[in-house]
């Protein structure tokens, strides 16, 4: 016997980490119940986690014992981490740090208790882990590894952080290329991953290595798959270590300001994310991260961007609850000081002071700040004062000034000198003479006299220099250069070329690819242009923000100068920027812009913007973050516009210029509602339509075409046909179960649609390809068969069981498939209790119709049900359960009913049963047992009920002979008898695969010899005794009728009432019990000429039910038992009558 194979080195280990939890555990419950008096545990939870350390490196690839002490540490860590909660949550880590001591050379903070236990639950876990971990426990393993390695770092003690966090980089590859099909765990792979970086980029941070800090960060910011994922506590919580980084670099030295805005841009990126998800957390950090990046820009000298900042800034700081706080009025006193760096005019200096003072609280000390600052503020301004008809000396100052500084060498201050002089002007009573107001972009080259000589106002020089430097490229003098002209001094007199410069300069902007600066001048610009709303589409696409420049675009179109070149222009831009969501919108509303007529280059175009939309939208689809509702509905309405153009292009005749189109289109709607079958959830409607549009623009192109429809054509026509209808009727019936209401014209609408589908498969099906196929055949019955299921459904809701009807007999018409189609209307019709009995049983014996000639009254159509349970199992269409259950289902109706012709019909289906019985009697496919003893009983209790009757029926023979009933007696004998034999032999023929059935056989036969003899000795007396009273009746021809006594009233049989003499109560009583009623005479046509009928009562409402002693009762064929209506009642003879 092979011995168990043994670890001693893994074993020894094991054993060693196991009694020291055991010594902690007890530490720590004693711990937690008093936190005072203990011993420090710490160095025994490092010597675990060191334990758990060489256990791993002792691990072999596989063993079974090695497995069992792998899970027990993996358990063990699990409840220590479970403990660390505990003491967290206990509010005792001030006394554990006191109790227990640092241990591992901790820092002496409030979690040096928590460190050493996270730390060994998290080395017995990895420990216990796996060989091929599972997505869940590389999660939990990622979690504890991030949590443990940030916390170790916090605490100084970054060697341990490194090893931990080096374990989280091998986990976190793992977790990476870890296969979740299904997308199960997709947010916590995202959550784990991303606070894996965060994590790896504090402890870089506490270890002063600022590059890995850095690439850590950009790998958080740059993921934007995962992000999508996070929630917003999460994007929060990175973006307030981003801030508290980039915070800590500006604190620490001005230098690093630069370095500290990347940090603070990244974390503001993050909060924008959460726009639409904003709470009051959000709102906050956002605020916070803004005011640090204005400081950050302010340190670093970017004036510019700090004043942007700024003005996003103080708004949400006005608007706020909180406007008084400290940080918020640093907040105006920092957008003061940059009003003062960039030397703003005196205006702009001023609404800043007036903010101050608004929003700050009265003390001696904050009023003694604002007059020390309106101290270094110059108060004196010159006032220019010039008599009527004297503004040309001011365009002339002007304009020797402006040509003066555009020569000026240092730039900013030929600006600044500009600025000061156009303020004063402004704020003056000077008024620029009418030139100003035209021919502003008028950039012929001139000189300085040339310019004085023939009146050219100053705006044009401004144009003409800003137009000269952004030809060579010099964006930004060109930017200040514009900007000048937008100044108040030219707003007043011509506001729109002002809105001009600002767009100018923000085009020079966008080329410095200083977007934050583009978009603050653009807003500038308040005017309904559509060329300003192009240019804030520029900047919102260059700054990636889709919702801003959907926006622009919507509000470009709806400008009174709107011109359809801008839209072209922005579809090569949203092309370049690869922002498909924003180039769909540009399509769409480029789509909109043609004007459909009769041109058939009109067409073409829309064509194509309908093709590359609808292949952006599939595009979009696949995103998993994306807006699938909207997608969908919006791609259904572009195929829903290429359905309309193709109808009107074939009334134009116009088809063959989109041919291509449109067999594109209908192949893409058809493949797309295929995918949306698997993966469109709650769309039901959208996929149908999908596939009712595939077909039209397939039918649309067929009719065009000159040649015949090839069959791959005509499949997908009939598929898509099937398909459109089919989710129409999922979607009913889903309606109907949502709101529990049946809608009567809805079901008859769908009803309609179900059977133009169902004409349209067949029309397609008969169609003559270049080769005939038979799948096409095969596949279009299949689909007519199952849409007349669906047409039964909806008549059965409607309770229309005529129609029923009619497509029940027009099913069994149709070939072999009709057995799948006949079943499941009978499941249908089985289950509704509303199903006329009529109607369910014409369901279960409708079959191959053919005429009878036998029968003496034949219906239109006889019912062989025979036909279609044998040609079933012949066609392997029905297994033999599932056609034993329906025979039996149809004789139980077939012998309830109760007629001649239903009894013939039940025996012969028992017949058919033996026959089955005999040919599938293989194990596999065997007739079910109690199935075979049913029929057993059945024909055997069919058999002897029959003999029964003809006992009974001879013992009462008397009354046959006596009016001239003989021949009908005879009759009714021998086709009873022949059916009693036929169930006797079909009772015998069963009894040979039952169990038991030699005995049962011997029984059956013993019965039939029995009854049969007794039913001849009856027949022999009975019929005898009735012949003699035949002729003695004959001989004295009794004229007048005889009473008996009665004491039952009867009613009269069907074919009894029509033989009745009119307006005659004659009656004839003979022999107890029965009564005898008078014909009318030979001349009425009656059937019978000489007596109508013989009435007898029965004492259940089934004939034939059971045998009573002659000549108690009579039972005559025809005559049904049951409480008589008053015309039809035969009253009690007067007692004492003969």
């Amino acid at each position: 016997m092979q011995k168990k194979k043994v670890f001693p080195s893994a074993q020894d280990t094991y054993n060693s980490i196991m009694e020291l939890l055991s010594k902690i555990k007890s530490h720590i419950e004693s711990f937690i119940k008093e936190p005072k008096g203990h011993p420090s545990v710490a160095p025994d939870l490092d010597r675990v986690a060191k334990l758990a350390e060489t256990f791993m490196e002792q691990r072999p690839k596989s063993a079974k014992g090695f497995q069992e002490m792998s899970d027990s540490l993996d358990q063990e860590g699990v409840n220590l981490w479970n403990i660390s909660g505990v003491i967290t949550s206990s509010g005792e880590l001030q006394t554990a740090q006191t109790q227990i001591g640092t241990g591992l050379g901790l820092i002496d903070d409030g979690v040096s208790f928590l460190l050493p236990v996270r730390l060994a639950a998290f080395r017995l876990v990895q420990a216990g882990l796996e060989a091929k971990p599972g997505v869940s426990a590389l999660l939990n393993l990622l979690r504890m590894a991030s949590k443990t390695g940030v916390a170790l770092s916090e605490a100084g003690n970054n060697a341990v952080a490194g090893s931990v966090l080096t374990s989280a980089a091998k986990y976190e590859e793992m977790l990476r290329n870890a296969e979740d099909p299904e997308g199960t765990h997709r947010h916590d792979i995202a959550s784990s991953t991303i606070v894996y970086f965060s994590s790896r980029m504090e402890a870089a941070w506490n270890e002063g290595n600022v590059t890995v800090a850095e690439i850590m960060s950009k790998k958080i910011a740059e993921n934007e798959q995962h992000l999508a994922l996070l929630t917003p506590q999460v994007r929060e919580y990175l973006a307030v270590k981003f801030h508290a980084i980039g915070r800590s670099m500006l604190k620490e030295s001005k230098a690093q300001a630069a370095d500290a805005v990347g940090w603070l841009q990244r974390a503001l990126a993050l909060v924008d994310k959460a726009n639409d998800e904003t709470t009051g957390s959000l709102a906050k950090s956002k605020i916070s991260i803004l005011r640090t990046l204005a400081l950050a820009y302010f340190t670093s000298e970017s004036y510019d961007r700090a004043e942007a900042v700024l003005d996003e800034l103080i708004p949400i700081v006005d608007s706020g609850q909180a406007q008084e706080s400290q940080e918020y009025q640093q907040l105006r006193w920092l957008r003061l000081a940059v009003y003062k760096r960039r030397k703003a005019r005196e205006s702009a200096l001023t609404e800043a002071l007036k903010s101050i003072v608004d929003h700050m609280p009265w003390a001696e000390s904050n009023i003694t700040e604002v007059l020390q600052e309106l101290g270094t503020l110059s108060q004196q301004h010159g006032a220019m004062s010039f008599k009527a008809g004297e503004t040309n000396y001011a365009d002339r100052f002007l304009l020797s000034l402006i040509f003066h500084c555009s020569k000026d060498d240092n730039h900013a201050r030929a600006m600044n000198s500009l600025e000061d002089v156009f303020s004063l002007l402004s704020e003056s009573d000077v008024e620029l003479g009418n030139v100003v107001i035209t021919a502003c972009m008028t950039v012929c080259s001139f000189t300085l006299a040339m310019a004085l000589r023939t009146s050219c106002n100053p705006f044009q020089l401004i144009w003409r220099f800003g137009g000269k430097l952004h030809q060579g490229k010099k964006w930004a003098a060109a930017a200040d250069w514009y900007l000048l002209g937008s100044h108040q001094l030219f707003r007043r007199p011509s506001p729109e070329m002002s809105n001009k410069c600002y767009r100018k300069a923000a085009l020079c902007y966008i080329e410095l690819k200083e977007y934050a600066k583009a978009s603050t001048v653009i807003r500038r610009c308040g005017s309904n242009e559509a060329a300003t709303h192009y240019v804030t589409f520029l900047t919102a696409v260059y700054q990636g923000l889709e919702n801003e420049a959907i926006r622009s675009i919507n509000e470009m179109q709806k400008a009174p100068d709107f011109d359809r070149k801008m839209l072209l222009l922005a579809t090569q831009v949203a092309h370049r920027s690869e922002m498909r969501l924003v180039l769909l919108s540009v399509l769409n509303h480029l789509l909109k812009t043609l004007k459909f007529g009769c041109s058939g280059e009109i067409v073409v175009e829309a064509m194509t913007l309908l093709r590359c939309m609808i292949k952006l939208i599939l595009g979009l689809l696949v995103d998993p973050i994306a807006n699938r509702t909207a997608l969908i509905n919006t791609m259904v309405e572009h195929f829903r516009t290429a359905k309309i153009l193709a109808a009107s292009a074939l009334e134009q005749k116009a088809v063959s210029l989109i041919m291509k189109d449109l067999s594109w289109l209908w192949r893409r709607a058809y493949n797309s509602a295929v995918q949306g079958c698997s993966e469109w959830e709650g769309c039901g409607d959208q996929i149908s339509e999908l596939f009712e549009i595939a077909k039209l623009l397939l039918e649309t192109q067929c009719q065009a075409s000159p040649l015949v429809p090839d069959d791959e054509s005509r499949m997908y026509l009939i598929s898509a046909t099937f398909a459109a209808v089919s989710g129409k009727v999922l979607s009913t019936r889903e309606m109907i179960t949502a709101t529990g209401t049946l809608n009567p014209q809805i079901l008859r609408t769908m009803n309609a649609d179900i059977r133009k589908a169902k004409a349209d498969i067949e029309r397609a099906v008969q169609q003559e390809g270049p080769l005939r196929n038979a799948d096409i055949t095969s596949r279009g019955e299949t689909y007519v068969h199952v849409l007349r299921i669906f047409e039964a459904e909806m008549c059965v809701q409607l309770s229309d069981w005529d129609e029923v009807s009619d497509i029940v007999k027009k099913v069994v018409k149709t070939g072999p498939l009709c057995v799948g189609t006949y079943e499941a209307i009978a499941d249908m019709l089985w289950i509704n209790k509303d199903c006329p009995v009529k109607v369910l049983q014409e369901c279960l014996e409708v079959s191959i119709t053919i005429p009878s000639k036998q029968m003496q009254h034949p219906p239109s159509s006889l019912a062989v049900p025979r036909a279609i349970l044998v040609a079933s199992l012949d066609q392997n269409t029905l297994s033999v359960e599932r056609f034993s259950r329906w025979l039996r289902a149809i004789c139980t109706t077939l012998i309830t009913r109760d007629t001649p012709e239903g009894r013939l019909k039940a025996v012969g289906f028992c017949e058919q049963a033996i026959g089955v019985i005999e040919e599938h009697d293989s194990p596999q496919d065997s007739y079910p047992m109690d199935e075979r003893h049913w029929l057993l009983g059945t024909a055997f209790n069919m058999a002897i009920e029959c003999v029964h009757f003809l006992y009974s029926l001879f013992a009462n023979s008397l009354a046959f002979f006596l009016f001239d009933l003989a021949g009908l007696l005879l009759t009714q004998t021998g086709s009873r008898l022949d059916e009693a034999k036929r169930w006797f032999e079909a009772a015998l023929g069963t009894c040979r695969f039952v169990p038991g059935g030699k005995e049962q056989a011997a029984k059956i036969s013993e019965s039939y010899t029995n009854l049969l003899s007794r039913f001849e000795k009856a027949k022999e007396t009975h019929l005898g005794a009735a012949m003699t009273l035949d002729s003695f009746m004959n001989s004295a021809r009794m004229p007048n009728p005889v009473r008996f006594p009665m004491a039952t009233h009867w009613s009269l049989p069907p074919n009894a009432s029509a033989c009745l003499p009119t307006g005659s109560e004659r009656r004839l009583t003979c022999c107890p019990g029965f009564i005898i009623l008078p014909c009318r005479s030979a001349t009425d046509n009656c059937k019978y000429p000489r007596t109508t009928a013989v009435l007898g009562p029965s004492k259940r409402d089934r004939r034939f039910s059971r045998v009573y002693n002659p000549p108690a009762q009579l039972f005559f064929l025809g005559a049904r038992a049951r409480h008589p209506p008053a015309s039809h009642v035969v009253g009690p003879p007067a007692q004492g009558a003969w």
